[in-house]
């Protein structure tokens, strides 16, 4: 099945969302990415245990220095689907491309280096 979702949308695979640390997300913004989102599994079906639970605990983290040196919170988000469903996750890219472009570009990217 070919997934349609926005050519802007990146995917970066990790054997585990629990693997995605605080700094990653960061250095994604830092580097002028208009938003980021981390696709993990259901909760409670996680093959690492908690490794889902600790990707969500991260992203809220990011989530909250964001707003301290005023971006928008929204930036970053997390969604929990199982493999199963791949039109869910074109959806969540629709949505989340829609809820960025509403917020506009990243404040940061002017001063972003490759």
């Amino acid at each position: 099945m070919r997934l349609d979702y926005p050519a802007n949308v990146k995917i970066i695979r990790v054997p585990c969302t629990g693997k995605v640390d605080v700094m990653h997300l960061m250095r994604a913004i830092q580097k002028g990415a208009d938003g980021v989102y981390v696709v993990g599994c259901l909760e409670g079906s996680c093959h690492y245990k908690e490794g889902n639970l600790r990707a969500r605990e991260r992203v809220m983290h990011v989530q909250q220095l964001l707003q301290e040196i005023g971006l928008e919170a929204d930036r970053v988000r997390m969604y929990n689907l199982s493999s199963g469903e791949g039109p869910t996750f074109a959806a969540y890219a629709k949505e989340m491309t829609e809820q960025i472009k509403a917020l506009g570009p990243n404040p940061l990217k002017k001063w972003a280096t490759a």
